[in-house]
């Protein structure tokens, strides 16, 4: 472990810590890709040759590449190198198809676009003209694109550079890295080098890490987490980490063991899936100390942890905008409310404001609006949109679009979007709650709700509920009512019910609630009214 003095803010970047570990510690191990490594002095090398590369095909200070790449070493070399130019890379989802990649690559505004040689059929497919003027391909290409001149990624691995000759600065944008455009179209978040490394920092405190550690991400490379949690948070240490390019319930266990992996961080319903995997003798046969789990339900805390042989379970809240705005730790020593997300990490002042930025009484649902105490340690705006960038600064905070409360100890907790929460007759509430209550249910796979304005008030809403089921089950309106009304606060029974075979998606897999409200009540929706159901209080 060689952990990175970073006191002053001009050390701050990201090339000149790559840079300072492979003087220091040249032969350290920093990245394990399945049978391979790359120590800190080779990865140094090749940032330099794949800076020398993309400088070769014009590629400038403050100019924009775009990558479509999974989780890969070369990934990894290709965005510390165009860091080490003064560029900006920006991560396009592998998942993304004809329009939604389209339109990603128009908006990154990037001449260069870095794609793995498996990927460029969706580039073909999509046709000319290609937003990108050239195309670097990572591996073996079977395809050509009309009219796009292309050079393969491993001819640069050959050149022999030193040091680009590029003066970047903690506060300049390193990456910009796209929203999940769960309320609309997605956002570029402009990411400073400074953030970046503010969010490492933190994930070395929250994740307790020492000599020794290994980190293992098996996480998409378009998100944020990936790289605070453990392709950064490496660097800064000065330690190794294991990088998988997907997540596999089935083999995740035996590829951190393979690794020999400390930490692990999983997201959404990642490690619920490893839950509900069949118990194995070799359970507990890990070296993993701390995990990351986020959300994990309450319920499931102390017997995850017994089960893996895990001693500290990190959670909290934050956003590609603002990484950590709430940090819990769950070791043993703290016991949390129920539901808690957390409180600040120094550093960070939050509070929850109305619509006219007044802090609410504790207990009220109010914005999570976050300022930094010092500077560069949030996004630097959205990329190209001004406009959004302004709305979301307002009187000196930043205004995150999520809504919480805090208890009078101080703790916070997650309430709703504030673009999904519901206004029904007089209370605001979360569909969050409302869909964790309907999932409840045995037959229910996963479920939206969302708001219906009222017929007899605009500024209320009915609560609309579309439900998938899991395979093979059955279940009526009237059944699931029941078991809401039953099971949680009357208020949630919904006015509406809606079987559906799927949910409208982001490519991200984030479910489109704008859409869901745009198409509203169909033939096909239950009535609760119509139908005569009676909700008991």
């Amino acid at each position: 472990m060689n952990r990175v003095d970073l006191s002053n803010a001009n050390a701050r970047v990201l090339g000149k810590i790559l840079r300072q570990q492979a003087e220091s510690i040249p032969d350290a191990t920093y990245l394990m890709a399945g049978e391979r490594r790359y120590s800190f002095g080779r990865v140094n090398e090749i940032a330099n040759a794949y800076a020398a590369g993309l400088r070769g095909l014009g590629v400038q200070p403050g100019d924009t590449v775009a990558l479509l790449m999974a989780g890969s070493p070369e990934l990894i070399f290709t965005t510390l190198g165009v860091n080490k130019l003064g560029a900006v890379w920006v991560p396009t989802n592998t998942d993304y198809r004809k329009e939604w990649l389209r339109g990603a690559l128009r908006d990154s505004r990037a001449q260069v676009l870095v794609v793995d040689a498996a990927l460029l059929p969706r580039l073909a497919e999509i046709g000319p003209p290609l937003p990108c003027g050239r195309i670097v391909f990572n591996g073996k290409a079977d395809v050509e694109i009309e009219g796009v001149p292309m050079v393969a990624l491993g001819e640069f691995a050959q050149i022999r550079a030193g040091e680009p000759d590029v003066d970047v600065s903690h506060s300049d944008t390193a990456a910009v890295l796209w929203t999940s455009g769960t309320t609309g179209r997605p956002k570029g978040v402009m990411q400073s080098h400074s953030a970046w490394i503010r969010g490492s920092e933190s994930s070395i405190r929250s994740f307790r890490i020492r000599e020794g550690d290994l980190l293992y991400n098996c996480l998409p490379m378009y998100n944020s987490a990936a790289w605070i949690s453990t392709v950064y948070p490496a660097l800064v240490a000065g330690l190794p980490f294991g990088l998988d390019d997907h997540f596999s319930v089935s083999t995740f266990w035996d590829r951190v063991r393979f690794y020999g992996a400390t930490h692990m961080f999983t997201l959404g319903a990642m490690h619920i899936f490893l839950w509900q995997a069949p118990p194995r003798p070799d359970d507990r046969d890990n070296r993993v100390r701390v995990a990351s789990l986020i959300p994990m339900p309450d319920r499931l805390m102390g017997p995850f942890k017994d089960r893996f042989g895990i001693e500290v379970i990190v959670q909290g809240y934050g956003q590609s905008e603002a990484f950590t705005v709430l940090l819990r730790i769950d070791d043993g020593t703290r016991t949390w409310k129920p539901n808690s997300a957390g409180v600040p990490p120094p550093g960070m002042e939050v509070r929850l404001l109305d619509d006219d930025d007044v802090e609410v009484p504790v207990g009220e649902v109010g914005e999570f609006c976050v300022r930094p105490a010092d500077p560069y340690v949030i996004f630097n705006g959205y990329f190209n949109d001004p406009e959004a960038t302004a709305a979301a600064f307002r009187n000196l905070w930043y205004h995150t679009g999520d809504l919480g409360r805090r208890d009078e100890d101080g703790e916070f907790s997650f309430f709703d979007r504030k673009a999904d929460y519901i206004r029904y007759k007089g209370r605001n509430v979360s569909s969050f709650a409302v869909e964790a209550a309907v999932n409840a249910h045995p037959a229910v796979a996963h479920s939206a709700a969302y708001g219906i304005k009222s017929a007899e008030l605009d500024m209320e809403a009915e609560i609309k509920v579309d439900v998938v089921l899991n395979p093979g089950a059955q279940l009526r309106p009237e059944e699931l009512a029941t078991f809401v009304n039953e099971t949680a606060p009357y208020f949630f029974v919904p006015r509406y019910v809606e079987f559906v075979d799927q949910l409208p998606q982001t490519p991200t897999g984030r479910v489109r609630k704008f859409a869901l409200r745009e198409r509203g009540v169909t033939d096909r929706t239950w009535d609760r009214e119509s139908a005569g159901f009676v909700v008991k209080r």
